[in-house]
Formats: C-alpha cells, sequence, structure tokens
C-alpha cells in the first residue's frame, strides 16, 4: 500500500496525539497551581501561573493545523475512506471536545471557592464535552454540512475557549475580572454549547479554487483576522469566532 494512503490519518493521529498530551498538561495542575501567596500574579509576560497552560494550547493549535489538512490532503491524493472519517471524529473528540470542557472545568474550579456557590459546578464545564460529541455525531451523519457547517464547528469552539487563559498569560486589556467571572464562564458554557448544535448555517473554510467571486467572504474573513490578531494578539481569538458567526448570519443566501 502506498505511502500517502497513509498521510491523511498520520496527521489525524498528529491531532489526537497533541489532544492527548495537552490534556494531560491541563489536568496535572490543581487550582491552587494558578494562585501564588493568595494572589493572581502580575500580568506581565510569562509572570501569570496561567502560563502554565501555555504549552496545552500551543499543541491544541498544532492539533487545529492537523485537523485542517488531514480533510484536505486526503481530497487532493484522493484517498478518503470511512474508517478515516470515523478517526477523524475520535481524533476531534479529544483534541476538541473533551479538552475544551477540561480547561473549563480548571477555570471554575479556580474562581468557585471564592464565592457562594457550590465548587461542584466546576463538573458542568464537560458540559461542553457532551455537546461536542453531538456535534460530531451529527457532523458525520448530516449531508448538508458537506461543503459548509451546520452549528459552530468543534475546532472553533476550542480556539475560543482555549485562548481564555492564554490572555489570563499576559493580560494587556485587564480582561481577567471579566473571564475569572463564575457566570461569564458558566454562561459561556451554555451558549457555546448551544451553538455547536444550533441549527445554524456557517461557511467552512474549504477552497475549491482561489477566485475572488468564489471565495470573497472567506478572503474578507481571513483578512479581518489576520488584523485582529496582529492588533490584540490572544484577545483578539473570542473576536474573531464572533466574526465568523456574524459574516455567516449576515451573508448573502448564495455567495
Amino acid at each position: 500500500m502506498a505511502i500517502k494512503q497513509h498521510l491523511p490519518n498520520a496527521l489525524t493521529c498528529l491531532n489526537l496525539l497533541c489532544g492527548c498530551v495537552a490534556l494531560s498538561i491541563i489536568l496535572s495542575y490543581g487550582a491552587d497551581d494558578f494562585i501564588v501567596h493568595g494572589k493572581e500574579l502580575s500580568t506581565a509576560p510569562g509572570s501569570s501561573p496561567w502560563a502554565l497552560l501555555l504549552p496545552a494550547a500551543y499543541l491544541i493549535g498544532i492539533a487545529a493545523i492537523a485537523d485542517f489538512f488531514d480533510g484536505l490532503v486526503a481530497r487532493a491524493l484522493r484517498v478518503s475512506s470511512p474508517i478515516g472519517k470515523d478517526l477523524d471524529s475520535l481524533a476531534d473528540m479529544v483534541s476538541f471536545g473533551v479538552v475544551p470542557g477540561a480547561i473549563l472545568f480548571k477555570l471554575l474550579q479556580h474562581v468557585l471557592p471564592s464565592t457562594q456557590l457550590p465548587e461542584s459546578l466546576a463538573y458542568l464545564g464537560f458540559v461542553v464535552s457532551i455537546f461536542s460529541a453531538l456535534r460530531l455525531a451529527k457532523f458525520n451523519n448530516d449531508t448538508r454540512q458537506s461543503d459548509s457547517f451546520i452549528g459552530v464547528p468543534t475546532p472553533a469552539n476550542t480556539m475560543l475557549i482555549m485562548s481564555l487563559p492564554v490572555i489570563l498569560a499576559a493580560d494587556r486589556f485587564g480582561l481577567s475580572r471579566y473571564i475569572l467571572n463564575p457566570w461569564v464562564l458558566l454562561g459561556l458554557t451554555f451558549v457555546m454549547s448551544g451553538l455547536l448544535v444550533a441549527e445554524l448555517p456557517l461557511f467552512a473554510l474549504k477552497f475549491k479554487n482561489f477566485k475572488w467571486q468564489d471565495n470573497s467572504l472567506r478572503f474578507v474573513f481571513l483578512a479581518l483576522a489576520v488584523v485582529l490578531l496582529v492588533l490584540l494578539q490572544a484577545a483578539a481569538v473570542p473576536l474573531i469566532i464572533l466574526l465568523y458567526v456574524a459574516l455567516s448570519v449576515l451573508r448573502p443566501a448564495r455567495g
């Protein structure tokens, strides 16, 4: 069997490996690891305890790249298979299902002890993992999602949630007070869980060609995303996901 037939699945396995290692990093720290002498560390780059989770964020970034290219390579080499499709969903469930739930769990586990709310509410972070599983199962059996998406894709949801500890690691804009609010975190958990399975048509970043008339929305989105990233760095990620949803909702019926 030619090596090229294994390339897409190798990329999918890289996605899975990155997700597993990222998960082990996230769960290796307790809530107290993000506190020093009862206070959050300063917001100087690298000084925040949330920087402990940066390796996990980088690994999920690699997983997202591998996830993007496994399908692209499979289509380019014409080696798509049912096994590859199933393997992709299983890998995505770890990297883009369990990992975002674990991040929300750790954030909630950190903030809930200082409130009157039960600390057990931290486990609600894994609601995102449950809805990610539903999203992936729905995607595999929904013929409408061959060239576009219905509901927020799990990688986009994970990028948003994974950006939170990255923002906290070097909070240039004073967002910690909002991110480390239990009601914000719980609200984000349920809003994103709902958007994962919502009947919301969203465009896909799949290029069949590079003509402007066929891809104008994609080019505009990518250009705005780059500008936001340059200006705001990690803080741009939630805005980029919001922009993605907004452009999808506001786009013309055809185009």
